[in-house]
């Protein structure tokens, strides 16, 4: 196993970030432990970045912090894919057609610019970060603190890192997206909503189709 830093910046986002791919890769396998001080050579960087993801990553569910032994990579089935992803859709579609009346004009045109960013690059950290900021912002009209909680909840941080895993999956996405956004800009809620729900439904299927695909080949 060959863990690399994707920048230069130490956070734990960015050590989250890498062992989270390395997990839905299959390059980190379930049941296998996780050394705090291995991970920390291999990454070049300090243990508490590497402590601060573990925690993240219990939270997420892809691993078990076991007293005295350390982290053990847990095992993400196809069912745990398909419940994630089903509440997902039922969730963010909801905040959406919450989100879209209170949504400004300014909101509108970042959201906009955002989008002619995505279409213009190539590079996958980039557009990872550009997608956050994109349904942030469409979902951030949605008043309801309860609906954000389960939303924070439900993702186990895997939506955001499709685009490492999912072949074609910037450019399937930047259509969708285009979709999703002409329909906030008229104000069609519904519309809108039943875009976001195919959005996050096809990635689910092109996911699951990996996955697979990852167990038939080991």
């Amino acid at each position: 196993m060959k863990l690399e830093m994707a920048q230069r910046e130490v956070l734990p986002n960015s050590v989250t970030t890498i062992l989270r791919q390395a997990i839905l890769k299959g390059d980190l396998e379930p049941g296998q432990h996780l050394v705090q001080a291995e991970l920390a050579e291999q990454l070049g960087v300090s243990r508490m970045p590497v402590r601060e993801a573990l925690k993240t990553l219990e939270m997420e569910g892809l691993i078990t912090l076991e007293p005295h032994k350390g982290a053990v990579v847990n095992e993400l089935t196809i069912d745990d894919i398909d419940e994630i992803y089903e509440l997902r859709t039922m969730l963010e579609s909801l905040a959406l057609k919450k989100s879209i009346p209170h949504l400004t004009d300014e909101a509108l045109d970042e959201m906009q610019k955002l989008h002619l960013k995505m279409l213009d690059t190539f590079e996958k950290e980039e557009y990872v970060d550009l997608n956050r900021r994109f349904h942030t912002i469409s979902l951030s009209g949605c008043k309801s603190k309860r609906v954000h909680s389960l939303m924070a909840r439900v993702s186990h941080g895997i939506a955001k890192d499709t685009p490492y895993v999912i072949p074609g999956q910037i450019e399937k996405s930047n259509r969708e997206h285009g979709i999703i956004l002409e329909a906030i800009s008229n104000k069609d809620a519904e519309r809108a909503a039943n875009e976001l729900s195919h959005h996050i439904n096809r990635t689910r299927e092109d996911l699951i189709e990996v996955l697979k695909a990852q167990k038939i080949n080991k």
